[in-house]
């Protein structure tokens, strides 16, 4: 299945049905009077999260969504039947934005969640509505409501715990592989990852999910590359794992580039908790390997992990330290609400 995390689609709630103009017409009945019956509402537009879905891929096919306009009134006092409504589903942590692309309508965070996107136009009254005592055989209906019409934006935030982020060819995807059941393309040149992937990683009888960043290069803000464009799956996260390719000969120089990046993006990522890797140590002398840590750890201002996938040194270590992160940040936001609630409170 291809990976689609943004699609545009126009949405159209039904219009209502019209109201009816009818007499009672039967034998032996001298004055019937009118007996039109009223319109069906319009269908309505709804966006429900569902499970089992982790792409958009549905909405790049088809874009329009139209719900069903209300079944007309008709005679002897029958109104007509509602439209059919119609559901968008959509993957856990899609956001749904204006035609804009900034104004958040609603951000679907939870399996089930549904959300009214258009709602359908009400039906017309039929002629047995306006009988009066001075208008006894009235001959106007109101025409059904039209309903409302838009295009907006889907965006898909992939939801995990932990994110990988780093250059090209850091051995982020080798990592997830070492770690998770997920198979991501692994190979020996640049963007060989091109979509985010996800993996759920097992560390002392407890899990966790991992999101491999397809990597970033100086410039990604002003479209370079890739773009930034991946990085809005990273805003989702507990924890940043940023990965340092060790065989390059400035390592200092390629963490700051990811760093000036997540910075330049925005959204807290620069502010996010993280851990600092040195990968494909298994590739370096012994004295490359603390002249290269020492290099590192002088420009994230913390001691780097020194990491090697394919043999499996210091993985279960990262690993954990991401647990314990994670757990943190749980608990912080264990913290802050009952504090928001607290500060909300009057008596």
């Amino acid at each position: 299945m291809k990976f689609l995390d943004q699609a545009k689609v126009f949405v159209r709630s039904g219009n209502g049905g019209a109201g009816c103009v009818s007499f009672r017409r039967e034998k032996f009945i001298e004055f019937g009077g009118p007996d039109g019956g009223d319109g069906g509402r319009g269908g309505d537009v709804w966006v429900e999260c569902v499970d089992g879905l982790n792409t958009l891929i549905d909405y790049r096919y088809q874009q329009h969504f139209k719900a069903a306009t209300g079944q007309h009134g008709m005679g002897r006092n029958r109104h007509g039947a509602k439209g059919d409504d119609i559901v968008l589903k959509v993957p856990k942590g899609t956001e749904i934005l204006e035609e804009d692309g900034e104004t958040l309508v609603a951000d679907m965070t939870e399996v089930g969640e549904r959300v009214l996107l258009a709602r359908g136009g009400n039906g017309g009254f039929g002629n047995d509505r306006f009988k009066s005592s001075t208008n006894r055989a009235p001959r106007r209906a109101n025409p059904g409501e039209e309903g409302e019409e838009k295009w907006l934006w889907l965006r898909l935030k992939l939801i995990a715990d932990a994110g990988l982020v780093g250059l090209p060819n850091a051995g982020k995807s080798t990592f997830l592989a070492a770690v998770t059941s997920a198979k991501p393309k692994i190979a020996d040149y640049p963007f060989t990852t091109l979509h985010p992937g996800l993996g759920v990683v097992r560390v002392d009888g407890r899990e966790f999910v991992l999101a491999d960043i397809p990597g970033l290069i100086e410039g990604a803000h002003e479209g370079l590359g890739l773009g930034d464009r991946f990085l809005g799956h990273v805003e989702r996260c507990r924890v940043l794992l940023h990965l340092v390719d060790g065989t390059q000969d400035d390592v200092a120089e390629a963490y700051k580039v990811i760093r000036r990046e997540l910075k330049a993006y925005g959204g807290g990522l620069a502010q996010k908790p993280e851990i600092v890797a040195l990968t494909k140590v298994d590739s370096l002398s012994v004295e490359e390997r603390e002249t290269k840590a020492a290099a590192l750890k002088k420009a994230a201002r913390r001691v780097p992990l020194q990491l090697s996938s394919p043999t499996g040194e210091n993985v279960e270590k990262a690993l954990r330290a991401l647990r314990r992160a994670i757990d943190q940040a749980d608990a912080a936001e264990d913290l802050e609400v009952p504090a928001a609630k607290a500060e909300t409170w009057r008596p």
